[in-house]
């Protein structure tokens, strides 16, 4: 029997004709945005998956406060990855949204510090939309920074909902997470630990 298109042999001659050529690198700049869940958790396993490769990572949550020790939270640290937390919880929540407001410019402070100092092979900015949609940050300025500043080889990963379109046009991957069914939403099961948290 032959092998027709896309064969095991066929795949192996383009991935080798690949190896040979010099293919262009760089740092990526990555969206994790939408409604639905798995945007933090996508973050975390690039985190864990270029921590593995031995590369220096941290993370930097603009919503969550530094004092959290959600499950993702206490593995990441245990892997010698890097997390902090500016904020103070759900801005839904917040009883002073000004407050709000300077954490999260306190925060994008820090993380220029990071990325000026290129401490770490990978940074996930992780709900760093938020300021954005807010206009706690003007989108325009960090995309200008980013680009004069972010070092070509240092891979960023952004997550939350309500990405503006300048940070999709910015990026180089992006991924909408879609809701389609939710368990709180049709059964009422509140997030469970382990899974949620």
């Amino acid at each position: 029997m032959s092998e027709g298109p896309g064969s095991t042999s066929e795949a192996e001659a383009y991935r080798q004709e690949l190896r040979k050529e010099k293919r262009k690198r760089k740092g990526l700049v990555i969206v994790n945005t939408g409604t639905g869940k798995g945007k933090t958790t996508a973050a975390f396993g690039v985190a864990f998956r270029a921590r593995g490769r031995g590369m220096r990572v941290g993370i930097l949550q603009f919503i969550k406060p530094n004092t959290a020790r959600f499950g993702e939270i206490r593995a990441a640290r245990d892997a010698g990855i890097h997390v902090e937390g500016s904020g103070d919880g759900w801005t839904w929540k917040s009883k002073d949204l000004d407050e709000s407001a300077a954490m999260a410019r306190a925060g994008w402070e820090r993380a220029r510090e990071y990325i000026e100092g290129d401490e770490f092979d990978v940074l996930v900015l992780d709900e760093f939309t938020y300021p954005l949609h807010y206009e706690w940050l003007d989108t325009a300025e960090v995309l200008d920074w980013l680009r004069e500043h972010k070092p070509a080889d240092m891979h960023l990963v952004i997550t939350g909902r309500y990405a503006p379109d300048a940070l999709i046009d910015f990026a180089d991957l992006v991924t909408e997470m879609k809701l389609i069914k939710h368990p709180f939403r049709e059964q009422g099961i509140r997030a469970q630990k382990g899974i949620e948290f």
